[in-house]
């Protein structure tokens, strides 16, 4: 292949993504407007915040080999392998967890395969030290010359990937929230938002550490703090990949009353944490919220 050229273009993205206003009388009594921000309609492989954190990395890839990390769910992982699948360069997945080596794989580590992803089982430490220099030599040792994507996809060239979304939303809206994984997405966002527009980030995992994460991602790619940002720690369901009754509930609710898919793990959350502050109080009658759609179920 010709390690110059890769055109993301022939995939045909839809950009900007569709704005959509969502009729809904939890915000409308407070006189706050819904927004949804459709990035789950970008691609139909790469959606979402997925096509926005990869497309800058695969381009500095230039069709050498991806390795990037995730977990035995991962959407990342499956939207790269998606990618090397459609755009023809080679794709390895190391995965969180030696002891899947011997299992059937699940359907998200099936899909990676059949798009023709390497996967390589690492047991938890490792998977936990994958940043440390000894971890990616031994693996770039094993794989060769590898252009290395992190886990979730966030890095610099991710965060200015994403300033795009906020670009889009420019004089659209006073707040834009978005669920957060790894942060890439919401550091770029915030970063690409205009004068008086804010960006609202919902963790899905617990522990706390995100805020660090953003303010890291934004020094490396921006240089230091970029745009408005605060997070909401509350409504992350016991933690990553969990959910409960109470928010499946809310998600078939949503379903019901907007006829849009919404994904359980990180969109539900968004969703039922914007209904939650509106009720609050949290936006001002007379603003506009919008809600980014990162991903689809």
């Amino acid at each position: 292949m010709d390690h110059g050229a890769l055109d993301l273009s022939r995939l045909q993205p839809v950009l900007p993504s569709p704005l959509q206003p969502a009729e809904d009388e939890r915000f409308a009594r407070h006189g706050v407007t819904l927004l949804l921000k459709r990035d789950d309609l970008i691609h139909p492989d790469l959606p979402g915040n997925k096509w926005r954190k990869l497309a800058p990395n695969l381009r500095a890839a230039a069709g050498r080999t991806v390795l990037t990390f995730g977990g035995a769910w991962s959407n990342h992982l499956r939207a790269t392998a998606a990618a090397g699948r459609l755009l023809g360069f080679p794709t390895v997945g190391v995965v969180r967890g030696d002891e899947l080596a011997h299992r059937p794989l699940n359907p998200s580590l099936a899909q990676c395969a059949a798009d023709g992803m390497r996967l390589h089982f690492v047991d938890r430490a490792t998977y936990r030290a994958k940043t440390a220099p000894e971890v990616l030599e031994g693996l770039l040792s094993l794989f060769g010359d590898c252009a290395v994507v992190p886990e979730g996809g966030s890095n610099a060239p991710a965060a200015h990937g994403c300033t795009e979304l906020g670009r889009e939303l420019r004089g659209r809206t006073g707040t834009v929230a978005v669920a957060c994984g790894t942060g890439g997405t919401l550091a770029g966002l915030a970063a690409g938002l205009g004068e008086g527009q804010r960006a609202l980030g919902v963790p899905v995992l617990r522990g706390g550490f995100l805020g660090a994460a953003v303010r890291d991602l934004q020094r490396e790619a921006f240089g230091g703090p970029a745009g408005r940002w605060s997070l909401d720690e509350r409504f992350h369901f016991g933690g990553y990949a969990r959910t409960t009754p109470e928010l499946h509930a809310f998600a078939e609710d949503f379903e019901d009353r907007h006829g849009l898919p919404v994904e359980r793990l990180y969109v539900a959350k968004l969703l039922y944490g914007l209904t939650v502050l509106a009720g609050e109080g949290a936006f001002a009658p007379g603003t506009t919220v919008t809600a980014v759609v990162t991903g689809r179920p």
